[in-house]
């Protein structure tokens, strides 16, 4: 049974320039590591009309339950002006014990220390009891239509099923150690456009200022209280993001203004009891006003919590013997792929240390991804013994 190395590999696959969603032949790259490995492998390859295709990994090796899997994108964001870099992102390069380029933190390395790790436990065990997959796309970073998404409806279909789930994104604030994602808030974003009457400054009573109504309108959004927050949860939280009002001259009273807002929210709501809950204050404040408003809602996950168990403390334990830290249960951040796996398996989040994630001279230090490879084979090792 080969041995992988960790360093070696997150420098391989650093080397393809997979901006999301491009592929760049990453995939078919880790599938024939895989495959030395003993892993039976499928590349998978979605589209849907008004997004690009995207190619995704599914692995496994062995067909016995527990299945325990990995899951990971190999998609990158940007590198941004290249010349801001002190090296060609996609050329890694260690310099004073870190690992620099583009997806050595997000998440590259990640991966590698999971078949690194792999590697070992596979060469160390012949026969174990259960099996081991790894869920890779390429699409996490962009759309998120073709990507874990597309997967998750495959396996369903297929009825594999997923006993655990290990997502590898950084998870990290300052050290390693620090923390592991057991849910996430959900994420709501509105578009808002309230239509008004347009007409000449010096006659506002011939006019309806939707400029107005939207300002009243969030107003009250900004001081709605959703909620405490819970045992788990920070509280729910709305921001304005777009304000917009398309008017090119001075002395015109527009027609219509827009704005955008995302709210994240804890596991106390839904996207579907929150948009009751706004549109009733839109359709409340544009009637006073003499207003009509239109709506448009995007969902990109619903919150969502994986109750602490025996596996969550193992892993907790497994994080404390390495890195000498207790990992807090957090659910905190923004939104990963989790929120598609949850709908098939319980899954937690732990990675790196996500200081340098989509920075110029994104970084790993070597000391991190060798204790990150010992952690996930010791997770190995305590899941099937």
């Amino acid at each position: 049974m080969p041995k992988i190395n960790e360093l070696q590999l997150a420098k391989e696959l650093i080397r393809f320039p997979s901006i999301t969603p491009v592929d760049a032949g990453i995939m078919k790259f880790l599938e024939k590591k895989l495959k030395k490995l003993g892993f039976k492998t499928k590349i998978l390859e979605f589209k849907e009309k008004g997004f690009q295709p995207v190619k995704n990994l599914y692995a496994r090796f062995g067909t016995k339950e527990p299945n325990f899997c990995y899951a990971g994108h190999l998609d990158v964001v940007p590198p941004g002006n290249t010349k801001n870099w002190t090296i060609n992102p996609f050329r890694p390069t260690v310099k004073k014990g870190h690992l620099i380029g583009r997806g050595a933190n997000d998440m590259k390395s990640s991966i590698a220390a999971f078949v690194s790790a792999v590697s070992t436990f596979l060469s160390k065990n012949k026969k174990f009891n259960g099996s081991i997959s790894l869920l890779i796309t390429g699409d996490e970073e962009g759309d998120a239509v073709n990507g874990t998404k597309k997967v998750v409806e495959y396996l369903k279909k297929r009825k594999e099923r997923i006993n655990f789930c290990l997502v590898g994104e950084p998870t990290n604030p300052n050290k390693l150690g620090e923390m592991i994602k057991i849910g996430r808030r959900g994420s709501l974003t509105g578009k808002l456009k309230i239509l008004g009457v347009q007409g000449h400054v010096a006659y506002p009573q011939r006019a309806n200022n939707p400029s107005t109504t939207l300002i009243k309108i969030l107003n009250k959004l900004k001081n709605v209280r959703f909620d405490k927050g819970t045992k788990n949860f920070q509280p729910s939280n709305l921001e304005v993001t777009k304000i917009n009002v398309n008017n090119n001259a001075d002395n015109v009273i527009p027609n219509s203004a827009e704005a955008t807002f995302n709210i994240r929210y804890n596991d106390k709501h839904s996207s579907s009891s929150l948009k009751k809950k706004l549109n009733k204050i839109f359709s409340k404040i544009s009637k006073k006003s003499k207003s009509k408003f239109k709506i448009e809602y995007r969902v990109s996950g619903e919150a969502f919590l994986t109750k602490p168990n025996t596996t969550t403390l193992m892993i907790q334990n497994s994080v404390k013997k390495i890195t000498k830290i207790k990992p807090k249960l957090s659910t905190t951040g923004g939104t990963s792929d989790a929120r598609f796996i949850k709908n098939i398996s319980p899954c937690l989040e732990f990675g790196l240390v996500g200081k340098t994630m989509h920075k110029i001279d994104e970084a790993v230090s070597l000391s991190d991804l060798k204790k990150l490879t010992k952690i996930y084979y010791l997770i190995l090792d305590k899941y099937f013994s």
